[in-house]
């Protein structure tokens, strides 16, 4: 974003002198070519301005969606630790019975 912004102040710039080169410093001799040139720079802008905030958007969906992937997979581990912890806890257990049977 830093660097889009950066990009839209030079052109800015370059559109500006532009501008003046060609009317010799003179507002009078602004004409329908300013004008369409204007519009076509507004028109310009908002499309990549679009496929910039498309590009984003869906990174930053893709960001998040890898988040919540991440977050699931250590609730699962764990889960999975809790059970494999109950499973040697009963194993010893069951041990523990087998090496003293009562009588």
């Amino acid at each position: 974003m830093k660097s889009l912004s950066i990009t839209g102040l030079i052109l800015l710039a370059v559109s500006t002198l532009l501008f003046y080169l060609t009317t010799d410093f003179t507002v009078e001799k602004i004409g329908l070519p300013h004008i369409m040139g204007v519009m076509a720079g507004v028109g310009i802008g908002l499309i990549i301005g679009g496929m910039v905030g498309y590009v984003s958007k869906g990174s930053a969906i893709k960001a998040d969606q890898k988040k919540k992937e991440f977050k699931q997979l250590q609730k699962d581990k764990e889960d999975l630790e809790k059970q494999a912890a109950d499973i040697a806890k009963r194993e010893a257990e069951l041990q523990a019975q087998n090496n003293n049977p009562q009588i």
